[in-house]
């Protein structure tokens, strides 16, 4: 078969819901600003204003630093109005033609519906957009971009700044002292030196925190699937899996983000793998630890102290037992406060809506350009697929080497000029990272978000059956030079590999590993690899059926009869870890893993 290559480092793309969203009926309601797919497959983005010899109007909704206003006012007119209500946020709007707030301002779907069209850009001075409704901005054409970098070294002092802390009990000493005590024997500390720490999440801060951490002659481990191996070994550090690292540490620092995959993702069943009298610091999203496990962990002594900058509910409540307990230190999330990061923030946050109204491509864009809607209703089912077999491929991963080459197969009866495969990259790459990561990545930042990770993705091209009417036979996506935690996903030239096709508009599974098998891609999988023999399917379909799991779809492949077999089964609900340990136990299941879509 011939084939073409190309290789492009991926990225993420916005959510699906966000893409299928924008049709021709919703272009039409779009404002002037509308970022395109042209005929000739280059991106731009088209801003027309009311006047072509007015300035734009920038509304800075909460405080931001002196040179990004500056740097504001050298192009827009710039209408600083802090503190405003709801109400007043939506009268305002429709004046303005882009908006910067940090996290206490809210720009909901009412406050688009009321800018009438006009508001073309939102920026985020920082890097969480919880408080920006992405899907109404997508909805309205408006771009919204963010400030990832700036804070970065902040944040990281912070980290090792409240290790060191709680390592000496500074904070506890001082309130002692200050109440008139001297109680030097009741805070005797711990040293740095010579403990292992675990750094959860080794992108940006993460990275930086391991650093000052080598410097203070501490023993530095990560837990990351996507850090690259020689980035860390460059540092010094070693990457192990999550179990290992949270099972060695002394002390734990946590910089992942706030997903559905790390939501409480410190929990009683993992402070019970953890060594006993470990120290842990949370300088990232307060989510990602189950706080009242902490209590209990803390009262228990497996936890012996906490230092904290984040909270699930900010501020927390004043009774809280978490934040009152003696053992544990907390600051008011402060990792970005520092004069340097408020004025980095001004800076990047600025240059990123100037950039945006001018009409240059934003690679710290964090919601989805419009495409062309005849290109997405063709493409619609075959971008489901893609990033659902991002997704399994992924979940398929091991160990603690890193996922940094990927190759993505589409096999299509099409000439190469007649099918634009970034949509699709995007949403491979979206479900290869989005789990754990917060980056929301488009086709505007897709390289630079992918390249920040260290994830090369290889598209290959090759001549497949069916008619040209089809844009795609199947699509597969293969990951090198990593361990599985499912063997039978090792392909003949050992690379994890999965395909999928579409079958009357349903995604489908088609192919794990060298198994053909045949799976509709809806709710998640279990597969198992067992030995062919007759009354497989009704055992395992017996201990569903009892734990009230229904089956959507089950499918066997096979090598050879009586041989070994792959079974994937298709169910609506995730299956309790009883329930998966019983269809681990039937004798002739050699191994299995749960996948969730």
């Amino acid at each position: 078969m011939a084939a073409t290559t190309s290789t492009a480092a991926s990225s993420l793309l916005a959510t699906k819901k966000n893409l299928s969203s924008l049709s021709l009926t919703s272009a039409n309601k779009l404002p002037a600003f509308s970022p395109l797919l042209t005929s000739s497959r280059r991106q731009r983005f088209i801003v027309l204003s009311a006047s072509l010899n007015s300035k734009p109007t920038v509304l800075v909704a909460e405080k931001l630093g002196e040179a990004g206003i500056n740097l504001l006012k050298d192009f827009a007119n710039v209408d600083c109005s802090y503190n405003l209500s709801p109400d007043e946020l939506c009268t305002k709007i429709s004046l303005c033609d882009a908006i910067i707030v940090r996290s206490g301002t809210k720009v909901s779907r009412e406050v688009f519906e009321s800018s009438g069209g006009r508001l073309k850009v939102v920026g985020r001075a920082g890097v969480g957009i919880d408080n920006v409704d992405l899907a109404a901005a997508t909805e309205h054409g408006c771009l919204v971009v963010n400030a990832p970098t700036a804070n970065t070294v902040a944040a990281a002092e912070h980290g090792i700044a409240l290790m060191a802390a709680m390592a000496r009990n500074v904070a506890q000493a001082d309130a002692s002292v200050k109440a008139g005590k001297w109680q030097r024997s009741k805070y005797v500390g711990v040293s740095l030196v010579g403990k292992t720490l675990a750094v959860m999440g080794f992108g940006k801060v993460g990275s930086e925190v391991a650093r000052r951490a080598k410097g203070l002659g501490m023993h530095v481990i990560a837990h990351d699937p996507y850090a690259p191996a020689d980035r860390a070994r460059a540092i010094g550090v070693e990457l192990v899996s999550f179990d290992e690292a949270i099972a060695t540490a002394d002390f734990i620092s946590l910089h992942m983000p706030l997903t559905p995959a790390t939501a409480k993702i410190l929990n009683d069943e993992t402070f019970a793998k953890m060594k006993k009298g470990v120290r842990i610091v949370n300088v990232a999203r307060g989510g990602v630890i189950d706080e009242d496990a902490l209590v209990r962990a803390l009262d228990a002594g497996i936890v012996a102290q906490a230092a904290l900058d984040v909270f699930t509910v900010e501020p927390p409540p004043q009774d809280s037992k978490l934040v009152q307990h003696e053992s544990v230190t907390v600051t008011p999330h402060l990792g970005a406060s520092t004069m340097e990061a408020q004025e980095g923030v001004a800076i990047e946050i600025a240059e990123a809506v100037v950039g945006a109204l001018k009409g240059e491509l934003a690679s710290t864009s964090v919601n989805a350009p419009m495409v062309p809607a005849e290109v997405l209703t063709e493409l619609k089912p075959y971008v489901e697929l893609a990033e659902k077999l991002g997704r399994l491929a992924v979940q398929l991963v091991s160990g603690g080497s890193g996922v940094k080459d990927v190759k993505v197969t589409y096999a299509s009866a099409r000439a190469p000029d007649d099918l634009d495969t970034r949509v699709l990259r995007a949403m491979i790459t979206k479900g290869l990272i989005e789990p754990i990561s917060s980056v929301f990545v488009n086709l505007v930042n897709a390289d630079f978000s992918a390249k920040q990770r260290g994830l090369r993705i290889s598209e290959e091209r090759i001549l497949g059956d069916g008619s040209p009417e089809s844009p795609l036979h199947f699509i597969q996506v293969q990951i090198a030079n990593v361990e599985s935690k499912f063997a039978s996903a090792i392909s003949e030239n050992g690379e994890i590999k999965v395909e999928g096709r579409v079958k009357d508009g349903i995604p489908h599974l088609t192919k794990v590993g060298s198994f053909e098998v045949d799976v509709s891609l809806e709710g998640s999988i279990i597969l198992c690899r067992q030995v062919d023999q007759p009354g497989m399917i009704g055992k395992v379909g017996s201990v569903l059926g009892a734990e009230n799991v229904n089956v959507s779809f089950m499918s066997v492949g096979r090598i050879a009869p009586r041989k070994q077999a792959v079974m994937a089964i298709g169910v609506d609900e995730q299956p309790r870890k009883e329930t998966l340990k019983k269809i681990g136990d039937i004798p002739a299941v050699e191994e299995f893993v749960f996948l969730k879509l």
